[in-house]
């Protein structure tokens, strides 16, 4: 095996390691979900927003975190409180977008305030999303367990085979000005792959493994398109990852970026059409 072959490999088996060490340190907060998750995800979106602090803004003050980070406890505690009822999660948006005024505004002194304002966007609306299709109840029978362990599981098996699919193949690239080193065999690999994992979650969980992998298609389309949202604005703010606290990955941000966007499309399409997920779940998982 010649040596590029074998530092792919080297570098594939890094990536893996870490991804599989990052879900077994969230297996406990998805299991329970409610508070447990809300304290999880508080804590991960504080390192997040920290990320995209130190990469948006050349000269942060305090209150470049301070403002987010607060609009973050703000939003999960809105929705954990349950102060309002059904209408938590309408004042939870709502301090999400005053939370984003607010960052543009202090930002905006400095220059660059439209960054301030989409970075609180683009990890708060997320960290909601997440603990909405989650939910409360605990267990792996839970139904809100199912569907995101459905769409991880999708987003991880399409992420890593691209990778490995794309440095193996190689071949024509993706789109070279936003992210150099994205092939259309990488991408090819992880449809066929992201598809295969979907079958094959939609068969543990129970339901149709055809109509999983169907599902599975559209979860790769938008953790495709959110990994190059991201890719593109490190583009135009001029650096290569958002950290490097995680082995083989980079930041945090640099690990979730094709979670980013999917969870916010999930829950949206849920709310609007919530029988796109099967119906069959509800005779085997409750809530």
């Amino acid at each position: 095996m010649s040596n590029e072959n074998t530092s792919k490999l080297k570098k594939f088996g890094v990536r893996a390691i870490s991804g599989l060490v990052l879900m077994a340190i969230c297996g406990v907060p998805l299991y329970y979900g409610g508070w447990v998750l809300a304290v999880f995800i508080a804590l991960v979106c504080t390192r997040v927003l920290y990320e995209w602090v130190r990469m948006s803004d050349t000269a942060p003050t305090k209150l470049a975190l301070i403002i987010p980070v607060t609009g973050l406890l703000l939003a999960l505690g809105l929705v954990q409180f349950g102060i309002w009822g059904a209408d938590n999660w309408k004042w939870a948006l709502a301090s999400v977008g005053f939370t984003g005024a607010l960052a543009t505004l202090e930002r905006a002194r400095r220059g660059g305030g439209l960054w301030a304002g989409f970075g609180v966007l683009y990890v708060l609306l997320p960290s909601l999303a997440i603990l909405w299709l989650r939910g409360d109840i605990a267990g792996v029978e839970a139904a809100g367990f199912a569907k995101f362990i459905f769409i991880v599981v999708v987003v991880i098996a399409a992420d890593s085979f691209a990778y490995l699919g794309g440095s193996t193949l190689k071949g024509p690239k993706l789109i070279p000005k936003v992210s150099p080193n994205k092939t259309w065999s990488g991408l090819i690999s992880g449809f066929v792959f992201g598809a295969l994992f979907g079958a094959l979650a939609a068969w543990i969980i129970g339901f149709s493994p055809a109509y999983g992998a169907l599902l599975g298609i559209p979860v790769v389309v938008f953790a495709v398109l959110g990994d190059l949202l991201e890719s593109v604005i490190k583009r135009n703010l001029n650096v290569k990852d958002s950290g490097g606290i995680i082995p083989g990955h980079g930041g945090l941000l640099d690990r979730i970026d094709s979670l980013m966007l999917i969870v916010v499309i999930a829950a949206a399409v849920l709310l609007v059409w919530p029988n796109i997920w099967p119906p069959l779940i509800a005779k085997i998982v409750s809530g």
